[in-house]
């Protein structure tokens, strides 16, 4: 059933699966059980797309109703759990998971030794409430009730550039500077620039030739000398081969929450990484 509702939301068995983390041919046969044991088509294949069929509209809602009482009691067995064995899911910005999280994933090896720690680098918000993650480091604070979250820090950023860029294009000292130079896109340009012009940059499609979804391949690209970007400073600075740009810019500044489940928050091992977590990036500032 939970096969279903997660291929029916995310609109493909290869979404699904990744969601569930699955294989494909695994949630496929795990649907064609369901329909099977309840001898109803529930998806109509038009190629490479699925379309629900009557039949499994109809079950969407009861499965949905299924799957949250499903997700309670998971959120309560786990939450009565007092060991400080198991896994422990954590999701962070890609840049986040392979620049910040090392440190402190060291030390929860050395002082809890048997957790298994899952890191779901991902730059979309996974849902804490169908339990995608255990607990998520985000920019953004929850606003579902059932969510507990902390502020941990509030970070700064400043926009970079490889000292071999610079060298060859030259280094703006203005915001009007800027407008000859390339930039790297995080995602969509449109994004980027939503959040670049009113800080007075006078860019435009023109400036951005190359980018990337993955943060981590973005950073790359600008550590190589495609271009600039903006970049917290605490990764910045740990990368050698690159500088500040615009030096006398105000830092750009951002919230960073530490977010789990009110009944997860009761689990020796969730308690131990969010404490530890919560220690770390507050003192990391």
């Amino acid at each position: 059933m939970r096969a279903f509702l997660t291929t029916a939301e995310e609109g493909s068995l290869s979404a699904a699966a990744r969601v569930l983390g699955l294989t494909q041919p695994t949630l496929s046969r795990q649907v064609a059980a369901l329909e099977d044991e309840l001898g109803i088509l529930l998806f109509e294949r038009i190629g490479r797309t699925l379309s629900l069929t009557t039949a499994g509209m109809e079950l969407l809602d009861h499965s949905r109703v299924m799957g949250e009482a499903a997700n309670r009691v998971a959120l309560a067995a786990t939450g009565q759990a007092q060991t400080i064995e198991g896994r422990v899911r954590i999701t962070a910005s890609d840049v986040y998971s392979a620049h910040v999280l090392p440190p402190v994933l060291r030390q929860l090896r050395h002082q809890a030794p048997k957790l298994e720690i899952d890191v779901v680098a991902a730059n979309d918000i996974r849902d804490l409430m169908r339990r995608e993650a255990d607990i998520a480091i985000r920019h953004v604070r929850p606003d579902q009730p059932d969510l507990i979250a902390r502020l941990v820090d509030e970070a700064t950023a400043h926009f970079y550039a490889a000292t071999d860029y610079l060298d060859r294009r030259g280094r703006p000292r203005t915001l009007a500077d800027t407008a000859g130079h390339d930039f790297i896109s995080f995602g969509d340009v449109d994004e980027m620039l939503a959040h670049y012009l009113p800080l007075g940059l006078p860019l435009s499609h023109e400036n951005f030739r190359i980018g990337s979804q993955s943060g981590v391949v973005a950073w790359e690209f600008t550590r190589q000398g495609f271009g600039i970007t903006a970049m917290d400073d605490q990764v910045a600075e740990a990368t050698p081969g690159v500088e500040r740009v615009l030096p006398d810019m105000d830092a750009l500044h951002f919230p960073v929450w530490l977010t789990t489940h009110r009944e997860l928050h009761t689990s020796r091992r969730i308690r131990l990484v969010f404490d530890l977590l919560a220690d770390f990036l507050t003192r990391n500032d």
